[in-house]
């Protein structure tokens, strides 16, 4: 990269980019691929007429996530926030309760538990996983709980804490066996967020596997998307029932009568989704493959540069990449880089803002958050679409 402009970081990260994507304009963050089968299955749906929330290609889908995660059993869900809703229902949260999830991810993990009636309590991110940090969580926890009967409170605010929701961003995988652990000595229910970790594994286990329950979401940017979509997976057989009675509003089975015995919702996935989501999954691994090359490519491209890097996986991790992040060493870099970026027509895209500081989260709980902040003020999100994964890895080479 000797014939980059020297003057500054910008335009030397600039010209890096530049010299290896596409010439055309504007470059997505993170656009679908689609195959021919996505075709041919959809129009199989509609030709068969049964589109809603029944059909054959919901059942199809749902264990196809199963077989290929592991975890026994999967409830599609019509997007990842009524996925996430469903787990918290299901882990007992009521309203009143605090929920302990990261400041540093997108608004939708904590919308619903605001929705519920329930309060975020922001905790700190780790600089290796991006997600979680199990000690400042366990020095946090240390400092303001206590236990009562079983069930955790936080001693400064009176509230129980339910549950604790780990997200695994931009598809690295927590260090989800110490946060077992936490979970388990502070009697918290552990959610998975792994909206953004579908093919994602730590120590040969694939994200979900630790948690009591997993929110998946197929929204149109992620790994593979049915259009809309989420599902939520459980090892727990009674857990899985429960999940598909709550989201199909709860009705009683009946031939004809509509009976119902709790307050519930519609959430389960239409079948016209589910059949792009069979497709999909056939695609995956390919998908996984192009999108670990890009990373490779990309850290190809900066492995030299001073100014900044990009995130690798985290020790025992294989990560999905679903978005690379490129780390900036000084802040002040980062709001030039996405003008200039976007100026260009290159989508580049910051971290989401830390939830605790948008207006309606401003006065929740919280943990010191020196990382989420940091990390915030750095970081970059690089276009990581699935097909640029040829021309990154060629330059790299």
């Amino acid at each position: 990269m000797s014939s980059e402009p020297q003057d500054n970081l910008v335009d030397r990260i600039l010209a890096r980019l530049t010299s290896v994507l596409p010439a055309q304009r504007p470059i997505a963050l993170h656009e679908p691929a689609f195959e021919a089968n996505a075709w041919t299955l959809v129009k199989d749906c509609l030709d068969s007429g049964w589109v809603s929330s029944v059909g054959a290609y919901v059942d199809r889908f749902e264990q196809g996530l199963a077989d290929y995660t592991g975890i026994p059993h999967a409830v599609a869900t019509v997007n990842g926030t009524a996925a996430l809703h469903s787990c918290l229902l299901l882990a007992g949260v009521q309203p009143g309760d605090e929920v302990l999830l990261p400041a540093l991810t997108f608004v939708g993990t904590a919308n619903p538990v605001a929705a519920m009636g329930a309060l975020p309590h922001f905790v700190d991110s780790a600089p290796d996983t991006l997600g979680v940090d199990p000690e400042a969580l366990a020095a946090h926890l240390a400092a303001i709980s206590e236990q009562r009967g079983g069930v955790c409170f936080n001693r400064h605010t009176g509230r129980p804490i339910r549950a604790l929701i780990v997200v695994h961003v931009l598809g690295h995988v927590a260090d989800m066996a110490a946060l077992r652990r936490i979970a388990d000595d502070h009697n918290l229910k552990l959610i998975e967020d792994a909206a953004e970790a579908l093919g994602s594994y730590r120590d040969d286990r694939h994200a979900g596997h630790w948690g009591d329950l997993t929110a998946l979401s197929f929204n149109g940017n992620k790994i593979i998307t049915t259009g809309g979509g989420g599902a939520v997976l459980t090892s727990d057989a009674a857990l899985a029932r429960r999940a598909r009675h709550l989201t199909t509003t709860a009705k009683l089975p009946h031939p004809w009568a509509f009976e119902h015995d709790e307050v519930a919702f519609n959430y389960r996935l239409p079948n016209l989704n589910a059949a792009l989501g069979v497709a999909q999954l056939e695609q995956l691994p390919g998908l996984l493959a192009a999108k670990r090359h890009l990373a490779r490519g990309y850290h190809g491209i900066f492995a030299d540069m001073i100014g900044g890097h990009c995130v690798a996986e985290p020790n025992g991790c294989t990560s999905n990449y679903w978005l690379n992040l490129l780390l900036l060493d000084a802040a002040d870099e980062r709001e030039p880089l996405l003008k200039a970026a976007h100026d260009q027509g290159l989508l580049l895209r910051p971290f989401w803002t830390p939830l605790h500081q948008l207006p309606m989260y401003r006065d929740m709980p919280r943990a010191a958050l020196p990382v989420a902040e940091d990390l915030y003020a750095r970081g970059v999100c690089l276009p990581s679409s699935a097909h640029l994964a040829d021309l990154l890895e060629e330059s790299a080479r």
